[in-house]
């Protein structure tokens, strides 16, 4: 079979098509033959080499895709046999989706209902599970003010929709006009651009204290948003797209009685 190869951390083009073996399903395991594989943020900083956590990084040669969608073509043993030919989405552990067959835990794949395509279910596939385990680990509740950074983007334009069904108010923060629209468009009911200086101060006077944060940017911006949670307000962590987490002060996060929200790791 093809596979996409990287053998040099670096740009785009060090993904090369090369001939490898074809997997085979071992016990308990399913064979998907696919059609459309995911690429999210940090399989991009996987490539480059540009990790946030040097435990991260591939060891090469690898073969990288955390997300697939197609059909899956052979089972192993003490699998139902009934999942084959069956259009599935489904992660692969953490690497190998950039190939023609992939092998994976037959526990993992998520049938796909008749009249929804692969492209839209591999789509919401990675950010989907992550949005929907966010809002049932901070769980907003019906008039609360929940607070999305990067609200245009994959997870965050989920979270704005999740927040917006629980009968929260949601405050979106993202960078520019056209985002902001898409936000408002979503179900926001107040937008602030972060990329602007002055925009916790816009986010205080349109909003007051927010109750809910969802930090997935970090850095300066995660760190603001943090500071416009009212004492006793929940901070939910799950990403750096800014580089770095934000720093969040034990003894600040003491003193005002804030929770930080964990949640489960999405594989």
């Amino acid at each position: 079979m093809r596979a996409i190869v990287l053998r040099e951390f670096g740009p785009p083009k060090q993904l090369v098509a090369e001939e490898v073996p074809d997997p085979v399903p071992g016990d308990g395991q399913a064979l998907v033959e696919v059609e459309i594989a995911n690429i999210t943020f940090v399989e991009t900083q996987l490539r480059s080499g540009r990790v946030p956590n040097p435990a991260m990084k591939p060891r090469l040669p690898a073969v990288l895709g955390n997300g697939v969608g197609g059909v899956v073509t052979a089972v192993g043993a003490s699998v139902d046999p009934r999942l084959v030919g069956r259009r599935v989405v489904t992660t692969t552990g953490g690497s190998g989706g950039y190939a023609e067959l992939v092998a994976v835990d037959a526990a993992l794949p998520i049938p796909v209902p008749d009249g929804i395509g692969l492209r839209e279910a591999v789509a919401l596939l990675a950010d989907g599970r992550t949005a929907t385990l966010l809002i049932r680990s901070a769980a907003p509740a019906e008039g609360e003010t929940v607070l999305v950074e990067a609200a245009a983007g994959g997870v965050g334009s989920l979270l704005v929709q999740l927040a917006s069904q629980s009968g929260a108010r949601v405050v979106a923060a993202a960078g520019g006009e056209r985002k902001l629209g898409v936000a408002a468009g979503l179900g926001a009911s107040v937008t602030v651009d972060y990329t602007k200086p002055s925009w916790p101060d816009l986010a205080r006077r349109r909003a007051g204290a927010v109750d809910l944060v969802f930090d997935g940017v970090g850095g300066a911006i995660g760190r603001a948003a943090f500071d416009l949670l009212r004492d006793g307000g929940r901070v939910c962590v799950y990403g750096m797209a800014g580089g770095a987490f934000a720093e969040l002060p034990e003894e600040e996060v003491a003193r005002r009685g804030i929770e930080v929200v964990h949640t489960p790791r999405v594989t």
